[in-house]
């Protein structure tokens, strides 16, 4: 099935009680956003934002940045963009667009790339997060950054924990992807980007900050490898 088809699915009803249900277990995302090293005028992305709850946070804690959203599900962005009133309206631009496939310039007529982008528990539901990783760092300025907050292998919980956790995600079309991490380091290592990285209660998630220092060719590249 088509994925955006399938995340219009899935959120159709949940995309309501999103922000309530996902705080139990989506942690980190505060502190991503805590982490995150901006300047005024920086223009700040995040890719699947969902109901814009990261973005709303944003934009009031820093109103001189510009944030923008992207996502694949329509409706997640009609409650995105009902939520998105008052003050925070004009400070954040959303778009319905795939997260391996958008430019800056023809998604939101931005003149220049971003700064930052961020990627909040979306990567373990994005089909093919290597393309994702590449297109957000095809659109990052020379220097920009790339923060994530995603699972990790939850290696300080006991197997059970570990077990009901994985089927869960798996209603959601959610997983812990080990492949990811090998690929952040891989890229450190060759010396493409560097990489902090931290673990967030126990391994349950982890929240790094990328900053490719590649082209974009030999990055994507880098990514592309097994």
């Amino acid at each position: 099935m088509d994925h955006a088809l399938t995340m219009d699915r899935i959120y159709r009803y949940q995309r309501s009680i999103y922000d309530v249900t996902r705080k139990h277990y989506l942690l980190g995302r505060d502190l991503l956003l805590e982490r995150m090293r901006l300047r005024r005028g920086d223009r700040v992305l995040e890719v699947g934002c969902g109901t814009a709850r990261n973005l709303r946070l944003l934009a009031r804690a820093r109103p001189d940045v510009r944030c923008f959203g992207l996502d694949v599900s329509s409706e997640m962005l009609r409650t995105a963009r009902g939520r998105l009133q008052g003050k925070d309206a004009p400070l954040i631009g959303l778009a319905l667009a795939s997260a391996e496939d958008f430019h800056y310039r023809e998604t939101f007529g931005l003149p220049e790339p971003f700064d930052a982008v961020f990627f909040s528990y979306s990567l373990s539901m994005i089909p093919d997060w290597r393309r994702a990783l590449a297109t957000a760092a095809a659109n990052l300025r020379p220097g920009g950054s790339i923060y994530m907050v995603d699972f990790w292998d939850q290696g300080g919980f006991p197997s059970w924990f570990r077990s009901l956790l994985t089927q869960w995600l798996a209603l959601f079309h959610a997983r812990h992807e080990p492949e990811l991490l090998e690929a952040l380091l891989r890229l450190k290592a060759q010396g493409l980007a560097r990489l902090s990285l931290e673990s967030v209660n126990r391994r349950y998630a982890f929240l790094a900050r990328l900053v490719p220092v590649s082209n974009a060719a030999d990055f994507s590249a880098a990514l592309a490898a097994p």
